[in-house]
């Protein structure tokens, strides 16, 4: 493995064993991905965060048993705005997509 711009010797062992533990089996890759992380540049840190749809947003509130303008205010969003995402005419994105998929892995609870 090459060595990058601005990465310590130490990062550079980490990154090989744990590439090696990986690769024999050793290691799953949710660790792999864990340890991994914090030694990759910057540029290569960039975490997907999966934007949920408007019908996914749809159900989420649905399954909380919530209106529209009270699961707005639990995500200190508008109406207006859970509205538009419902509809698809928007796409959540910053706080709101991070407490979205919080909703949709941990169900309502998880930001009361």
């Amino acid at each position: 493995m090459a060595k990058t711009k601005g990465t310590s010797s130490l990062s550079e062992a980490i990154r090989e064993t744990a590439d090696g533990m990986f690769k024999s089996g050793i290691l799953d890759e949710e660790s792999y991905h864990r340890i991994t992380l914090r030694h990759l540049p910057d540029e290569e840190k960039a975490i997907e965060i999966p934007v949920p749809t408007g019908e996914d947003i749809r159900a989420m509130r649905e399954k909380a048993n919530l209106s529209q303008a009270v699961f707005a205010r639990k995500l200190n969003l508008s109406t207006g705005y859970v509205s538009q995402l419902e509809r698809g005419i928007k796409r959540p994105s910053g706080p709101a997509l991070v407490l979205l998929n919080l909703i949709r892995k941990r169900g309502i609870e998880a930001i009361q």
